[in-house]
């Protein structure tokens, strides 16, 4: 069975990156609450089903895709349950396809592994070169879940605090789409 922990409402005691102390000095500095459990490490949506029945939430999908050249990136944020569709991604937006973004670009852009990606990942883009996408459901959600830059940290915050109070923080604006 998948271990997910009792709900809590703190920070963690000691951080297991640089980026998931940023996300909670962040979240305490904008006084934005959260309720975050620690997990097994999840890496699949599959994980994320005991994670969102314990957290009463629906965790959100969380891509870095790319460019052919590597040179635009963008977050997109959509549900779980949706398939990812790179042609009807790069038409809501008018670009040329995107692909994936290499496990090593997401590393050194958003500080996180494959399987932890995150919108909190915008914090360590002081540059910029991250676009936030987000699908228009997910903003349909009174709850956002997701992982706190770590593959055993989830959390849920309201989605209308993470688009209006974090990203302004964050200095990425984000773009809306319907696809």
């Amino acid at each position: 069975m998948f271990f997910v922990s009792d709900i809590m409402e703190k920070v963690p005691d000691s951080y297991k990156s640089p980026l998931q102390e940023m996300v909670y000095e962040s979240l305490t500095k904008l006084q934005i609450s959260f309720k975050r459990v620690t997990t097994d490490e999840a890496i699949s949506m599959e994980d994320c089903t005991w994670i969102n029945q314990k957290l009463d939430m629906k965790m959100v999908k969380t891509l870095l895709l790319c460019n052919s050249k590597k040179t635009k990136f963008y977050l997109f944020i959509t549900t779980a349950d949706k398939p990812f569709k790179s042609k009807d991604f790069s038409n809501a937006l008018d670009i040329s396809r995107v692909s994936f973004a290499p496990a090593e670009l997401m590393e050194s852009i958003l500080g996180v592994k494959i399987g932890a990606a995150t919108v909190f990942g915008v914090l360590i883009d002081k540059e910029n070169l991250v676009q936030v996408v987000f699908d228009r459901d997910v903003l349909l959600e009174e709850w956002y879940g997701c992982s706190d830059g770590t593959t055993t940290g989830y959390m849920k915050v309201k989605t209308k605090l993470i688009v209006n109070n974090f990203l302004t923080y964050a200095k990425h604006i984000p773009t809306e789409i319907g696809i």
